[in-house]
Order: C-alpha cells, then structure tokens, then sequence
C-alpha cells in the first residue's frame, strides 16, 4: 500500500516528542544532542520560553488576515530589519525557495521597469542551491535535483565560485545581477572568500547590475553577525531570508533597497500567508533574542571553540576527517570516508548533523549552545573517529 505521506523524503527512523535548547527526545526516551537545528533553522533553538509565549500569545489573538489589511507585526518586524541592514523595505513570504524566487523577480522588474528589459540573465554559481521550485532549481547547479521536471526557466548562468575571471567572462549585454550565497550549504559548506564578494560588488557597480545574495543559511546571526555580508564590509542591492528568522516558524523574507524594492508595484508580486500576524511575531521574538546584548558576541566566541576543536579533530584522526570548512556556526567536516557512514555514526553517539555536497558533514546547530554542547559534541565526534 502506497504511503499516505508522500515517500519523497529518505528519513531516518527517529520521531522526537520534544526538544529543549539544542537537545532533542525521542518517544522512548533517548537523548540528541541536536547540530541541525532543522537545516540551520531552529535558530534560538527548541522550546525557547520567549519565542513560544510569543507564538501562543498571538495565536490566542488572531494568526492570518491575509495582505489585504495592515499588519502591525509585520511592520514592526520590517523596521527592525531595515533599521540592522543596507534594506529599505522588506517583503515577507513563508520559504527559503519563495524568498529566493522573490528575489529573482525583484531584480528583473528593478531592470525591465528602468528601460532595461533585455537584462534578464542573473549570474549564478556551481554549487548553488536556491530551492526546489522550478525557478529556483535552474538558478541552482545540481542537475540531478532537476531530473523528470522537463526544462526549467532559462536566464541563469553558472560560473565556478571564487573565480573573478569567469564572472567577467560571463557579463554581457542581458545580464541583471548576481546572485549567490555567501556561504554554500548544500554545496558543501563552500565559503565565498571575502576579496571574492568585494570584487563582486564592484562589478556590480561597475556594470551597472545588481548584487543578490541569498542568506537563507547564513543570515540571522548564524555566522556570528547578523548578516554574513557584513564580514565582507558590502552591502547587496536584494537578499533572501528565511530559515532562521523564524525559529522553527515558517517564515521568508526578501529584503531590498529603496531603488530596486520600488519596482515591485501593487498587483506584480504577492502572497497569501507570507508576513501573517502569527509568522511575524515569531519573527520578532526571534530577533529579541538574537539583537539582545553580548548574543551575537556569544556566538562568535562559540563559534570558534567549536572550530578549534574540530581542527584539531582534522588534525588527530585524518583518515575520518580531512578538512574543516565555514565560518561562524555553519561549519563543515571533509570525510575521508563515505560521508552516510560518517552520519548515521555519529547519529548511533547521540549527534544529529547534516549532509552536503562533496562528501562533507554539515554542523549547524541552534545559535544558543553552550560551551557544555560544543564539548559534549566534539567528544560524540571523536567517538566516531576512534571507531572508524
């Protein structure tokens, strides 16, 4: 009998009852130690007191009035965005692939509505991933993620990361912007060197087209800024957010200047339950905790005992892990062997962590760990080493 859940999914046999911090508890009792967090999701964490009064709070009042009446909660969220970013206005949606596909649409009508309508092709990366709608898989590089689903859009072009040269190469008379995730996660935990985005930025300006980043990943704090962008001293025309943003919530955001948001005109773009009463106030919740004092500061200290310690992991037992990538608390481990093995060991410690491309062992976990957790996981991972 065909599932009635729909089987696209490879899950692993474990079903959690609940969470606390960056723990996770199965029905019969056994403990995760949770570096997930959701794909980088649950940023502040399971259970977080402030963020579940503030969903309860607002879900006893009123969740969704849909886009046709004012919503005060998104418009305080909006301002604190603007108000911590380059943004202007900010647009809210409910995904990582819809904020991505917001963007995407946002810098072709910025073009076609300046006079520029023939620049349409954005410049994209090997490597990428931007979701799983058809518009956001051709902007991604996988091809197997593209397979059975006939053609995608056309307008993207893909270069190799890093590499300055072929992004000129690439420029051309129908070119809108560039689009790109400062670090890629799917990818393989592939880091956007800093010299690289400056350079990026300039050939924007200089070429007269846009920078998009999708900091679906990499933004609310996950790599110790609130935004990645900032570590590399640019600011982008558009950027995608999600993921983290809500906590665990559903919700998107796609974050512009005033010159390109402006174009985005009543009747061109729109949502059903993007920037509803209850997303938003789980979306301010979220940022409560993140803009609270010394939080961001915490996770940068964190951030780097982590990866002291998984370097000297690198260091110990080089025939389980090669080389440690990322930045901030998105870090990656190579594997010398078969990375499925690699997770379902460290599943069997105790240790929840994420896939990626390129044979790497994603580690995202929730930004509020301790220095217990981040102990407590590098000994679940040099268990690991030691068996195998």
């Amino acid at each position: 009998m065909f599932p009635a859940l729909l089987p696209n999914f490879v899950r692993a046999n474990l079903a959690f009852s609940h969470g606390e911090g960056a723990r996770l508890w199965t029905d019969d009792g056994r403990t995760f130690l949770d570096f997930g967090a959701g794909i980088a999701t649950t940023s502040i964490g399971h259970g977080h007191p402030h963020l579940v009064a503030a969903i309860a709070e607002q879900a006893a009042k009123v969740m969704h009035v849909s886009n046709l009446w004012r919503i005060p909660q998104a418009e305080r969220l909006a301002e604190r965005l603007v108000a911590q970013s380059f943004a202007d206005s900010v647009f809210f949606c409910n995904s990582g692939a819809e904020a991505n596909e917001g963007m995407i649409k946002m810098m072709r009508k910025a073009m076609a509505s300046t006079g520029r309508a023939e620049r349409h092709r954005i410049i994209c990366f090997d490597g990428a991933f931007h979701g799983r709608t058809l518009g956001t898989l051709a902007a991604g590089s996988n091809e197997t993620y593209r397979l059975g689903f006939g053609p995608v859009p056309g307008g993207f072009d893909h270069v190799p990361l890093n590499n300055m040269n072929a992004v000129r190469d690439a420029i051309g008379p129908e070119t809108c912007g560039i689009m790109l995730e400062p670090i890629q996660g799917d990818g393989g935990v592939r880091a956007a060197d800093p010299r690289f985005l400056k350079a990026l930025r300039s050939v924007c300006d200089e070429y007269a087209i846009l920078l998009g980043l999708d900091e679906v990943q990499t933004g609310m704090g996950r790599t110790g800024t609130l935004f990645a962008y900032e570590q590399a001293g640019i600011t982008p025309d558009v950027m995608a957010l999600a993921k983290g943003i809500g906590g665990g919530f559903p919700l998107g955001a796609v974050l512009a200047t005033e010159a390109v948001a402006k174009h985005l005109t009543p009747g061109t773009h729109g949502t059903t339950f993007g920037g509803n009463p209850l997303a938003c106030a789980a979306g301010n919740a979220v940022l409560d905790v993140i803009l609270a004092p010394r939080f961001l500061e915490d996770v940068r200290r964190k951030a780097g005992v982590l990866k002291i310690g998984l370097e000297a992991l690198v260091r110990d037992y080089p025939s389980t892990f090669t080389a440690v990538r990322g930045h901030g608390l998105l870090l990656g481990l190579q594997c010398a062997q078969p990375l499925a093995g690699v997770q379902a060991a460290c599943e069997a410690e105790g240790l929840l962590a994420l896939p990626a491309s390129e044979n790497v062992l994603r580690l995202a976990p929730p930004l509020v760990i301790s220095d217990d957790d981040c102990a407590q996981a590098l000994a679940k991972l040099q268990r690991v080493c030691r068996a195998g």
